[in-house]
């Protein structure tokens, strides 16, 4: 079996060089009269064929003409993917640098008609000719066709003098504890977007808002009066050819109020047809109160009705009018509404909103193309493939380079899958070589413009360095196999859930599913904080006093039984002798009158150790929460075997799961970490990830299984 995984391992490194996507030097080179490609391939000791890669514009045995810019690769390297060939056009043709360009805050995608220009297509999006053909690289090498799909970038707007916010109209508000940004925004009557113009502070890539944060929000009444208790509003749909004075006279409001409490015509500079405004009611009550111990909270999105409103939500109408009066003036898009914190519906909760439940697979938008950079130490430097027999004992000896080519390999799958889906995908793939000077290098050669993320890399100071320097592209940076830590950058996306994250889920799940069984708790010393938060969770538990912190006694063991009832034991250790100690003292306790189950809410190493009995476990349910879980034959892995010839083990399916999250979430909003935001959870193969930002630190991943033995299969339990 360890022959056969080398010998697959080789093969997916193989695979990896044949692909040519690691990153590499490159010249120009200026054609000359009477040159040829056999000459210029000569004089940088490169294949024609290389040559050729790069210069898509020049055809095999054709005349190279004087003065065309030639791409060379620097000699005895692999030639890398076109994605690698955008930062040297940039060169080549006197492009800005990254550094002065500017970063696009998303795309539209528009398909060419007949006869359009790029002069035209600019003018229509208020973009520069440079800017479309930088986003679409194949515009430098090929005329504009009708039914060619660009992304056309968008850009965020620079805010004149005349249109900045005056702080004169608005008042500052310290946030309460336990307040969220839809509970303000609800006690306001605004939107969310309101609300984030008003306080550009505020992340646009998390919820998160601090408890004592001072805000900016509207101050409605005369001129240095403070409202001291929040208004209730109506909403109102401005009609064509909508004026001031008539809003005036209509709402009985100065303009200038109306502007104050609705920051969007300013940033829309005016009035515009179809503009949602709030308009404050004259009686006014407070809303004190509307917090997330009470309530969570929805804002409405267009085109939704009250039928699907009241659907999607779980709560008739009437009732929910009776929690927000201002729904008698009509569902308006961006409206926050607020529900009992106890509600049920089609839907998830993160941190107090409501999320849509979205199929991503669904959601596909084919005009989102995504640009991955995989950061992986596959050690290539310290690696001879020609002799196959020292490169396989470097693979087996090397855990960072099994880890790195089993989630490769499994990222490879997801790429062939996603492409199938009409997605397209530029990769590049940098061996990190385990070197953090290399790896800086190469970002700061990297243009890193359009890059929708990074994977990788696994060493956590690399990990925080490369976080860093993406930062200024607003880059997420996805770290595979780490469960996160303090402090760390705010782009990270931490892909394993924590130890404590995972305990959590387990004693929510015993919660909910607990009715009247007796709870014992074995724990030894190492563990007996947990020992108290079990107890401290089960005030009814008992605990056994271990012997030299690695043995039980049997018969006080039996005097903690009870026979009219199910026992839960819970064994805390790490320690594999005393986990085969208990499963076997447990196992031949069972009996007709003896009904036992274990638990614990850290499964670790010790429980995966050759002493310890499956078949006990499986006699016993042992019941624990997991980061994955098996994985059955599916489509994933019937791929899988055809590509590699193996079974994926723990790392491909992570790969693949990962990869996969990545890019469906890019095609489904071009931006992952708004997408994230927005889904909620995720689940593939045998990975979950709902990934929530942390205060002062990244995002983690609140994703995980309960898993059981049954009848010596280990499945997943579901409630």
């Amino acid at each position: 079996m360890k022959i056969y995984r080398k010998t697959f391992l080789l093969t997916v490194l193989v695979l990896l060089l044949s692909g040519s996507l690691f990153a590499q030097e490159f010249k120009t080179h200026a054609v000359k009269q009477g040159e040829t490609l056999e000459s210029i391939a000569k004089q940088y000791k490169v294949s024609q064929e290389s040559i050729l890669k790069l210069n898509r514009e020049i055809q095999r045995g054709g005349a190279v003409k004087a003065n065309t810019i030639l791409v060379i690769p620097v000699s005895g390297e692999p030639v890398t993917n076109v994605v690698s060939v955008h930062s040297l056009l940039q060169e080549i043709t006197g492009k800005e640098t990254a550094e002065k360009q500017k970063v696009p805050v998303g795309f539209y995608t528009h398909k060419t008609r007949r006869k359009e220009t790029l002069y035209g297509i600019s003018k229509k999006y208020k973009v520069s000719e440079d800017d479309l053909k930088r986003y679409n690289t194949e515009l430098y090498s090929i005329q504009l066709k009708k039914g060619m799909e660009l992304r056309i970038p968008k850009f965020r707007r620079e805010t004149s003098k005349e249109r900045q916010i005056d702080e004169a109209d608005y008042e500052i508000y310290t946030v309460q504890p336990k307040e969220t940004r839809w509970s303000i925004a609800h006690k306001y009557g605004i939107t969310i977007d309101s609300l984030l113009v008003l306080n550009p502070v505020l992340s646009k890539t998390s919820n998160y808002i601090a408890g004592g944060q001072q805000l900016l929000l509207p101050k409605i009444g005369s001129e240095g009066t403070k409202v001291q208790n929040p208004q209730k509003f109506i909403w109102y749909t401005v009609p064509a050819k909508q004026t001031f004075y008539s809003l005036e006279k209509k709402f009985g409001i100065a303009s200038k109020d109306i502007i104050a409490l609705n920051p969007e015509i300013k940033e829309r500079g005016g009035l515009k047809e179809g503009m949602v405004l709030r308009i404050p009611e004259k009686s006014s009550e407070t809303a004190a109160g509307v917090t997330t111990e009470n309530f969570i909270f929805y804002e409405v999105k267009a085109k939704e009705t009250q039928f699907s409103l009241s659907r999607k939500l779980g709560i008739g109408y009437s009732e929910l009018l009776a929690l927000n009066p201002d729904l008698k003036d009509g569902l308006k898009e961006g409206m926050v509404l607020k529900l009992p914190k106890t509600q049920m519906g089609d839907f998830d909760v993160r941190n107090a909103l409501i999320l849509d439940k979205i199929s991503l697979l669904d959601s596909i938008r084919s005009g989102n193309r995504a640009k991955l950079l995989f950061l992986l130490p596959f050690r290539l430097d310290r690696l001879n493939v020609n002799d196959k027999e020292s490169t396989m004992l470097a693979i087996e000896n090397r855990k960072d380079v099994n880890y790195s080519l089993g989630l490769y390999s499994g990222a490879m799958v997801a790429l062939d899958s996603i492409a199938k889906l009409g997605v397209s995908v530029d990769v590049k793939t940098i061996d990190t070589q385990l070197d953090a000077t290399h790896v800086r290098g190469v970002l700061q050669r990297e243009n890193l413009n359009g890059v929708s993320a990074v994977f990788g890399p696994l060493e956590p100071k690399m990990l925080n360095e490369v976080a860093a320097q993406v930062a200024s592209y607003n880059i997420p940076v996805i770290a595979p196999l780490a469960d996160g830590a303090a402090q760390s950058p705010a782009n990270v996306f931490f892909a394993m859930p924590s130890e404590k994250v995972l305990r959590e889920q387990m004693l929510a799940y015993i919660s909910r599913v607990k009715t009247d069984e007796n709870i014992i708790i074995i724990a030894d010393q190492k563990n007996k904080g947990i020992e108290q938060t079990l107890i401290s969770k089960f005030p009814q538990a008992k605990t056994v006093d271990l012997k030299d912190d690695r043995t039980l006694s049997i018969d006080k063991l039996n005097q903690l039984f009870v026979l009219d009832r199910e026992n839960w034991v819970f064994l805390e250790t790490d320690q594999a002798n005393l986990v085969y100690h208990v499963g076997s003292v447990l196992n031949s306790s069972i009996s007709k009158d003896v009904k036992l189950r274990l638990f614990t809410t850290n499964k670790n190493k010790a429980f995966d150790a050759e002493v310890v009995s499956y078949s006990h476990l499986s006699n016993l349910r042992f019941t624990y929460p997991s980061a994955s879980r098996e994985v059955a034959a599916n489509g994933f892995v019937a791929a899988y075997k055809k590509r590699f010839g193996a079974e994926p083990d723990a790392f491909a399916v992570r790969g693949f799961d990962l990869t996969m999250d990545i890019l469906l979430k890019i095609a489904y909003k071009n931006d992952y970490i708004g997408a994230t935001n927005s889904v909620g959870e995720t689940s593939y193969t045998g990975n979950k990830f709902n990934f929530v930002k942390e205060f002062n630190a990244g995002y983690s991943n609140k994703g995980g299984y309960i898993l059981g033995f049954d009848k010596m299969r280990i499945v997943e339990i579901k409630e």
